[in-house]
């Protein structure tokens, strides 16, 4: 018997009176993650940022809290240009032969009211240490709200400088 696909729900709309702001609240939510090299730090970064599938948008950096009910899609080819929500970890170094890494990690509440808590970290060293350490934060977070988990997922990115080197994760909020 095939798994039905979850559907999300639609996104919540908020209006502010009286100035009449609106407010959307995202709905989905992908990870991804990308490392390249640059010929200036900025380079590096928006090269990690192409490698990551996001480099043609503007970012909105944004804290760390998952809207209630968004669920986990695959990465969509988003608009060029688009304003784009993100919480994510990057690591620019110009160390010959240093090894950088950056990862993302986000908590879900099993309680699906709630929302949920996403974490990032970036340093030298290996991803697989990287991502162990933000994926303990992410749990820490959940502890110090009193949430009970349902999952944690997680990605990173790792990179080798030859000359001056970036490593990206993030977690992509979306409608």
């Amino acid at each position: 018997m095939a798994k039905k696909a979850k559907k999300a729900k639609a996104p919540s709309i908020i209006t502010i009176p009286p100035q009449g702001m609106t407010i959307t609240i995202p709905n989905k939510f992908y990870l991804v993650a990308g490392a390249s090299e640059g010929m200036t730090p900025l380079n590096a970064f928006d090269n990690a940022l192409v490698d990551a599938g996001i480099g043609n948008t503007n970012l909105v950096k944004m804290s760390s809290i998952l809207p209630p009910g968004c669920i986990n899609i695959k990465p969509v080819k988003l608009p060029l240009g688009a304003l784009v929500p993100v919480a994510y970890a990057s690591k620019v170094s110009s160390q010959s032969d240093e090894i950088i890494s950056a990862a993302v990690a986000v908590a879900i509440p099993r309680d699906k009211k709630k929302n949920g808590l996403i974490m990032e970290y970036s340093a030298a060293g290996h991803k697989e240490e990287v991502e162990k350490i933000v994926r303990h934060m992410a749990e820490e977070g959940f502890r110090q709200r009193g949430y009970e988990l349902r999952e944690i997922l997680s990605i990173s990115a790792q990179h080798n400088v030859k000359k001056i080197g970036a490593a990206y994760a993030a977690v992509v909020l979306w409608w």
